[in-house]
């Protein structure tokens, strides 16, 4: 085995291009006296939601308090159900399920693994509040399908945004269709951090003060009085400044993954692994391709070659022990999926160095 591993992604790559940006940032903050939901906070959530073209950004804790304080603000909890895919990390169902709702899962798109417009359809119920849609490896959902399914069933929509700061359908920017959306800095991600940070973005103001309110104690602009039973989950102020330095970057980072994707699809044509649709919108937050002996393939990239490859998301979430039902759904796209799909390295600072042995890593492992 090689010995100079190829990781599948390496954070420490990219907060070392931006160090000194990064270093400043974090000085600001300690040459400062506020810690928790200070100016670097409020800076950060304005630059977001004016990057998106969103009204209102709120920095939380994590991509999983994201989607349930989304869903939250919304008005959904106990009793109610939440549909949304089971091929995506647990987090978006563990969101749901944090809120007291229970997630339904629907099946996939087996072009795009994102949620089914008509699989969702199928799964409503009387009791159905909410439609989670994921934007799976940075590429576009059918969001416009989704609106219209939400909007003809009074459904609330919520955007699963982890995978896909910067993605667009069309001109517009992602995380603005649904009533919220949902976002992760954790550090992997095309904008992440040095720790673990989310944000909620919305359009209705008082969505917005929900939200705020349910990050911490309940508590309303100015007072802190607990007005209802919430949690605390605040996007701190070094982890805010951090994401302001790398803001900027975000579009060059984007460029350089999607320079990543062309470069993967142009060299692995003739391997017969499936590719992801090209889509002009997607950001490859991760590059999958398929593969129907895909541990054996994976296995030989990392053995053979020093290549190592992510599984994102097997198995998938309806398998989980956590969201198991006396039923299991019917999902065969989602588990055929999750028995192929092999997320190559795609991170810039790593295909800039290594992208041509991956290539040639994957067409020899392909070939034998």
């Amino acid at each position: 085995m090689d010995t100079n591993l190829i990781q599948q992604a390496m954070p420490s790559l990219r907060i070392a291009r931006y160090r000194p940006e990064i270093d400043r940032a974090i000085a600001t903050v300690l040459d400062g006296s506020s810690y928790i939901l200070g100016p670097a906070v409020a800076t950060f959530e304005a630059a977001f939601a004016a990057r998106l073209g969103a009204r209102h950004c709120i920095g939380v804790g994590n991509g999983t308090d994201a989607v349930a304080l989304a869903l939250g603000g919304l008005g959904i909890g106990p009793g109610d159900e939440v549909i949304t895919t089971a091929l995506t990390a647990p987090g978006t169902a563990q969101g749901i399920a944090l809120t007291g709702a229970r997630p339904v899962f629907a099946d996939v798109d087996p072009v795009t693994g994102c949620l089914d417009v008509p699989a969702a359809e199928r799964a409503i119920t009387p009791r159905t509040r909410a439609i989670v849609v994921v934007h799976l490896y940075g590429h576009p959902a059918d969001v416009a399908g989704f609106r219209a399914l939400a909007d003809s069933a009074g459904l609330a929509l919520v955007e699963d945004c982890a995978h896909a700061h910067g993605a667009r359908l069309g001109e517009q920017a992602l995380g603005v269709f649904g009533d919220a959306a949902a976002f992760s800095f954790y550090p992997t991600k095309n904008l992440g951090c040095l720790g673990d940070g989310g944000a909620v973005v919305c359009g209705d103001p008082e969505v917005a003060a929900r939200i705020r309110a349910l990050r911490r104690y309940g508590w309303k602009a100015g007072a802190q009085i607990s007005e209802c039973v919430a949690g605390n989950s605040c996007l701190d102020e070094i982890q805010a400044a951090i994401l302001s330095a790398l803001l900027p970057h975000l579009d060059e980072g984007n460029l350089e993954r999607r320079a990543a994707a062309r470069a993967y699809r142009d060299g692995l044509g003739g391997t017969g692994l499936g590719m992801p649709p090209d889509d002009p919108g997607c950001v490859y937050h991760q590059f999958v391709v398929r593969h129907s002996r895909r541990d054996r393939l994976r296995e030989a990239l990392l053995h053979d070659h020093g290549v190592s490859c992510g599984v994102h998301y097997s198995p998938p979430l309806h398998q989980h022990p956590a969201f198991a039902t006396a039923v299991p759904p019917s999902l065969p796209h989602t588990e055929r999926l999750a028995s192929e799909v092999l997320s190559l390295p795609i991170q810039g600072e790593i295909a800039a160095r290594y992208l041509p042995r991956i290539v040639d890593a994957l067409v020899s492992a392909c070939a034998s």
